[in-house]
């Protein structure tokens, strides 16, 4: 029999199989997902370790669906479902809210579960929807401060429960085989348009009147809601392009966000918001396991276009600019030249320069510039979008294709540059060569070498 939680009146244990109306698309996709966590039992700990849950070999991970809890709370919500984490004496716990579809989470749904989980004692509160958010600790639904303190919030797109479902079973961290028949059985029903789960396809109404407020010249508000919710847009769609490239290379592909804004997400709110009120565009970085530099992506209103880049140091043992080039061109000897820049930093707080890497191609030297050595290189490719730019699907459609495109073409081949090894010194090819008695006769040699008076000197007699 379940030991269940004591503030747990009534619930079914999920299940992979679940008998429910045709209408309860939500539960039903719930159902499949927390039972795979809890029979696919690595899958389900990987999981939840994202959200800074410690999950041991002995921890059991439990999920329950249709849940009635012991303390119901003035709003009366019933949350979808239930997570529990037992490892010995320990107990974690988490109610579980989920939407699929085109129907989103709301704020008010947000504080009606936040305060139904202080009532009962819930560790946390999980949500899955469809909204995107760049870390699992900062959610697509504005909360209030008092919301935020009554328990931990978390939230997963449903892509990403997928898209860490199929990274799992790519590189071979599920060995059972029942296990993983279970998870690609997950796979196939979630991927399937009967499950409700969607990609962000496109940016909100706001994007189209920022975009023509930018070509009409008109001043734009850090605080007003359009720039807010394009921000937040921008966040969801760079999110899930993460997401789409983490598919395409089998290894995951993550948002860089700074310590500060981690801690804080309404600092990375503001940030953004004043950069795009002050200089029209919208931007965001990539980690890309083992590439040689973050991928930087933005958006820019003015220009209608989108652009990625890597910066690299150029290499030292190369003493002029021509060479230093001479090293890069080498690793986009594949790449197609079109749309692709290269950008040359130099010493100092001077501006950059630069050039179409085909005519660098052609011409390496329109690289050098006088008296100056280049200290770092930045690859960028451009993709002018023109109206498309402001058009709220053909926007996603191609940001999804060009920034794929850059790293086909460029990010897959950039290289860090590494100095060489030391190589042993021919005269110091042996333990003997570098011992006390060798080290001494260099010593004294090198005194003997400074008493030889230098020519045309003697003593005074």
């Amino acid at each position: 029999m379940d030991e269940r939680p004591e503030f747990l009146v009534r619930g079914e244990r999920a299940r992979l199989f679940p008998v429910l109306a045709d209408t309860s698309k939500e539960g039903r996709t719930l159902s499949i997902v927390l039972s795979c966590m809890e029979t696919v039992e690595d899958f389900g700990k990987a999981l939840l370790s994202d959200l800074g849950v410690k999950a041991g070999t002995r921890t059991r991970v439990e999920a329950y669906t249709e849940v009635v809890l012991r303390k119901t709370g003035t709003a009366n919500v019933r949350p979808d479902g239930l997570l529990v984490l037992r490892s010995g004496g320990n107990q974690w716990t988490a109610l579980v809210e989920a939407k699929v579809g085109n129907t989103d989470l709301t704020p008010e749904q947000m504080e009606a579960y936040l305060e139904l989980a202080k009532l009962n004692g819930v560790d946390a509160l999980l949500t899955i929807s469809n909204q995107f958010a760049p870390l699992p600790g900062h959610h697509p639904v504005p909360i209030s401060a008092s919301g935020i303190k009554k328990a931990k919030l978390w939230h997963w797109s449903w892509m990403y429960v997928l898209t860490q479902a199929m990274l799992h079973l790519e590189n071979g961290d599920v060995q059972d085989r029942e296990q993983r028949v279970i998870l690609n059985e997950m796979i196939r029903f979630l991927s399937h348009p009967s499950a409700g789960v969607k990609s962000f396809d496109q940016m909100p109404a706001a994007w189209t009147s920022v975009a023509a407020a930018v070509q009409a010249g008109g001043a734009l508000s850090a605080k007003s809601s359009d720039v807010q919710e394009v921000v937040g847009a921008w966040y969801q769609e760079t999110r899930d392009l993460c997401l789409i490239l983490s598919r395409q290379l089998g290894e995951e592909v993550s948002v860089k966000v700074s310590r500060a804004h981690t801690l804080d997400p309404s600092l990375r709110i503001k940030a953004d918001a004043d950069l795009l009120a002050q200089e029209c565009r919208l931007r965001s970085s990539f980690a890309v396991p083992n590439t040689a530099a973050a991928i930087e992506v933005s958006a820019d209103f003015n220009r209608r276009a989108v652009y990625a880049s890597m910066r690299v140091m150029a290499p030292g043992d190369r003493k002029s600019t021509k060479a230093r080039l001479t090293w890069l061109l080498r690793q986009l000897g594949k790449s197609k030249a079109e749309n692709i820049h290269i950008r040359f930093y130099w010493p100092g707080r001077g501006a950059f320069t630069q050039h179409p890497l085909a005519k660098l191609r052609e011409s390496p030297e329109l690289g050098e510039e006088a008296g100056k050595v280049v200290s770092s290189f930045e690859v960028v490719f451009a993709r002018d979008l023109a109206g498309r730019f402001a058009q709220r699907k053909n926007f996603v459609v191609d940001l999804e294709q060009a920034i794929p495109d850059f790293y086909e073409q460029v990010g897959q081949h950039l290289k860090v540059w590494q100095p060489q090894a030391p190589k042993l010194k021919e005269d110091r090819s042996s333990a003997i060569d570098v011992g006390t008695a060798a080290m001494q006769k260099e010593a004294e040699s090198t005194v003997a070498e400074r008493n030889i008076p230098a020519e045309g000197e003697g003593s005074e007699l």
